[in-house]
């Protein structure tokens, strides 16, 4: 892999390999298919990754833009996890600030993942303090025409659910129902899950999430504003 190689998109046979991975977690069997996952998963995502980032890097310029350093690893790290699979049976790459990307904590950001069957593409704040989603809340509640007008074209009518872990109590508010879904949650992200088609197999499938992550754009300001008050 000494250089990148232009993305023409996924196969087939990126995601058999996803699928037998799972029915073969074990060295032998990735040693003797590493090839496969170096040629059919790890070279066009590397490449989907490096066609996607000058518009990422409109979006940030402080996003992390090393491949290495932003892309998932196939190996679990088993010290630390109750699977104790050698390998992870899917792959993410993400787009976020390298001094936070490890932990996820106060800062937005993106990610694209792939599994055997489908992929998932999404925006957040995965671990936010408690500080941080309560300036989140209130940002929402001086801008709640604003919020609502600009979510509803660029996030929900796109296809994007909202996410994160809720408190089981509902917490005081007087906004309209829209805004329940984005203010009970610890954390918050938004995402969208499709199964595997042929927009994969495409080189366009780059500029179909860069539509979807420009999108995206405002509500990641939105986000990253909160981390900074």
């Amino acid at each position: 892999m000494a250089k990148t190689e232009t993305f023409k998109g996924f196969t087939p046979r990126t995601f058999r390999f996803l699928n037998d991975l799972k029915e073969n977690n074990y060295k032998e069997w990735f040693d003797a298919n590493k090839h496969v996952y170096e040629k059919e998963l790890l070279e066009p995502l590397k490449a989907f990754f490096m066609a996607l980032s000058p518009a990422m890097h409109n979006i940030d310029p402080a996003f992390e833009m090393r491949p290495h350093r932003a892309m998932s690893r196939i190996y679990r790290d088993v010290r630390f996890s109750k699977n104790k699979e050698p390998y992870k049976d899917f792959m993410w790459l993400t787009f976020q600030q390298p001094l936070i990307r490890e932990e996820w904590k106060d800062y937005p950001g993106y990610f694209l993942e792939l599994r055997a069957d489908t992929y998932t593409l999404g925006m957040g704040l995965f671990m936010p303090k408690k500080k941080t989603m309560d300036s989140f809340r209130e940002e929402i509640s001086y801008n709640a025409g604003e919020f609502q007008r600009i979510t509803q074209k660029t996030v929900l009518d796109r296809g994007y659910a909202v996410n994160g872990d809720e408190y089981k109590r509902p917490l005081s508010s007087d906004l309209p129902e829209y805004f329940r879904p984005w203010i009970q949650r610890k954390g918050i992200w938004v995402g969208k899950t499709r199964p595997t088609g042929a927009e994969l197999f495409s080189a366009d499938f780059v500029n179909l999430v860069k539509e979807d992550f420009v999108a995206l754009e405002w509500l990641y300001n939105f986000m990253k504003e909160c981390t900074l008050i």
